[in-house]
């Protein structure tokens, strides 16, 4: 049994994600596993601030250390967006599908210089003492001019890597994880998490 890590999330595929990153080392637990039902209110102007948001509440109810992650997609030709309203970009049920067929359109008109794009991920860790640590991973790469592979979830079939030549939705979850933002962002939390045992 590796150690209990409850993770703020009821995204399954983050957890299976974050499952796959740390390895056997972690119990991870989400929210759904705990049956924990809560309304958090993600009014944090980053992704860090959401993230220690998230982190805080869940600690708040469980006193318990809770890792939490905050992250998005930006696509620079259209300043930025979706950023930190990733997940409630067009609305909180429109489809990932929908998504990024949008984001596609209004970047019709994008030269391939123009098409910079990168995934962001915040990790907050708060502990029961009111302690909050945070990490952040980032991933360059440029928006796909069309939606390709099935693998991953989200913003990845839109998220091309120009040096592996094909896009996070087409990667096998082994390879995205080694070089993914949450990836970087987990890996830096665990080292913190580590130093302090």
């Amino acid at each position: 049994m590796g150690k209990k890590l409850i993770f703020a999330t009821n995204n399954e595929g983050k957890v299976n994600e974050i499952r796959q990153i740390l390895g056997d080392g972690y119990e991870v637990y989400s929210l759904k596993d705990l049956d924990i039902h809560t309304n958090i209110v993600e009014d944090g102007k980053t992704f860090e601030e959401n993230a220690q948001i998230k982190a805080r509440a869940i600690c708040r109810q469980t006193n318990e250390m809770v890792l939490a992650d905050d992250s998005g997609f930006e696509v620079d030709y259209l300043g930025g967006e979706p950023g930190i309203y990733s997940a409630r970009y067009l609305g909180e049920d429109t489809s990932y599908e929908i998504k990024n067929a949008e984001i596609l359109r209004r970047c019709e008109q994008a030269k391939e210089e123009e098409r910079t794009a990168r995934f962001v991920c915040a990790i907050a860790c708060a502990y029961p003492d009111g302690r909050v640590e945070t990490t952040k991973g980032v991933i360059e790469g440029r928006l796909a001019y069309e939606p390709k592979g099935t693998n991953g979830f989200g913003y990845d079939p839109i998220f091309y890597l120009p040096e592996r030549g094909c896009t996070t939705g087409e990667m096998e979850p082994e390879e995205k994880n080694k070089i993914s933002h949450r990836g970087i962002a987990l890996r830096k939390m665990v080292e913190k998490l580590n130093r302090l045992e």
